[in-house]
């Protein structure tokens, strides 16, 4: 999907019962953010009430007549669909359409390919594509479907195919092989750090992770008001007063994440499993963000790492606002925010986990996060390393550690 000209195209989601209209305004505005990612441009958006995705096209053939009309019309040369579709849903919604057709599986892994940098992460991201592409190479050989051989003989299209498999199996298993290699030395490093507090920043993609991790390490993490802005593990080694901890960025996590990038960062998420404490950031300004929160809460069960101590920062209270409701008034409404002592007052501040509400952007209540990361380092390190106390009264402050 990456020309010259911005390239356009439709989205397309299927409506369940339990998908509310708010909530299918949000997963089309975050599909649409997704593929500006990859530099296009979502023009129009189709959605369909079905208790789930019909198992041949995902919509229903009269809304699969509907979108051909709309594209054909209009010149649309992409289609992409907010879930990830089988192969035979692929074969029959490109035999019926005619046109190029993208799933967010598929969207997610292009922007894993184009943000990657370091050759782990792209390593990660090629081995994730190649277990995508295995189950549907059948769709790229359809053009010999009807060249077949004698009786039991191999058809060309199938002699293809095989071979595709056999090409494309054989630099799995050398991907594979090349990461357990890694893997060993990212574990070894994780053994020879020092006796440390292990923090890791986990959060939503585009939440502010990679700007906190800038500010408490005063460092130069690249950060971008796009999705996946960062792929790669960076480790800082920080110090608040006189407490040195280590600090961990890692990849940020999405709705319907593909199993196959959970499985190829299996080394990067190593390090939300080893960490001694997690910091959960969430945009509260975001219209979805608790099912952002859910979202998380999910992946880190699905890796193990569900039981970690954590603390909750509600990032961007800057960029929250509320209009203030009165019927009977009719001058214009004005937009309000809320402040520190009415956010303690809300339902975010009343869980199982320490919280806090900050804007990084604007340095709100940044000193108060700071005092409570400290206080929550300082007694997880006096539990795991007792005797060990001296290190944060004597460390040099400027010291880093990139991984």
């Amino acid at each position: 999907m990456q020309q010259a000209e911005q390239d356009i195209c439709v989205l397309v989601s299927v409506q369940t019962p339990y998908i509310s209209d708010e909530m299918l305004k949000e997963y089309f505005d975050e599909l649409a953010f997704l593929v500006e990612t990859l530099d296009a441009k979502a023009v129009k958006t189709f959605s369909q009430r079905l208790q789930m995705p019909d198992s041949r096209t995902y919509v229903g053939s009269g809304k699969l007549q509907e979108i051909k009309d709309y594209i054909e019309s209009n010149e649309i040369e992409w289609v992409v669909f907010d879930d990830e579709l089988s192969p035979s849903q692929l074969r029959n919604i490109e035999r019926n359409l005619g046109c190029h057709i993208l799933d967010r599986t598929q969207v997610i892994l292009n922007i894993f390919a184009k943000r990657a940098s370091s050759s782990h992460s792209k390593i990660q991201v090629a081995l994730a594509e190649y277990k995508y592409m295995l189950p549907r190479l059948t769709r790229m050989w359809t053009h010999l479907d009807r060249q077949k051989g004698g009786l039991n003989m191999r058809g060309p299209g199938e002699t293809q195919i095989e071979t595709d498999k056999r090409i494309l199996l054989s630099k799995i298993s050398l991907l594979k092989e090349k990461l357990k290699d890694i893997d060993k030395q990212k574990s070894l490093q994780r053994k020879n750090r020092e006796s440390l507090v292990r923090v890791a920043l986990v959060g939503y993609t585009n939440v502010g992770k990679s700007s906190m991790m800038n500010m408490l390490a005063k460092s130069d993490v690249f950060a971008e008001n796009k999705l996946f802005a960062t792929l790669d593990t960076t480790i800082r080694k920080v110090v608040i007063e006189n407490l040195p901890f280590l600090l961990t960025d890692t990849v940020g996590f999405i709705r319907k994440l593909p199993e196959t990038l959970l499985e190829s960062f299996k080394s990067t998420l190593d390090e939300v499993k080893e960490a001694d404490l997690l910091v959960h950031v969430v945009d509260i300004s975001h219209p979805d963000f608790e099912n952002q929160i859910n979202t998380v809460n999910n992946t880190l069960k699905e890796i193990g790492a569900a039981d970690k101590e954590m603390i909750m920062v509600f990032n961007k209270i800057d960029n929250y606002s509320y209009i203030q409701k009165d019927e009977d008034d009719l001058t214009p409404k004005e937009k309000f925010n809320f402040s520190l002592e009415e956010w303690k007052q809300t339902w975010m501040a009343n869980n199982k986990f320490p919280t806090i509400f900050v804007s990084v952007k604007e340095k709100d209540n940044i000193e108060n996060f700071k005092k409570l990361l400290y206080d929550t380092i300082k007694v997880i390190h006096a539990r795991i390393y007792p005797y060990n106390n001296f290190l944060y009264q004597t460390f040099d402050a400027e010291q880093t550690i990139e991984q």
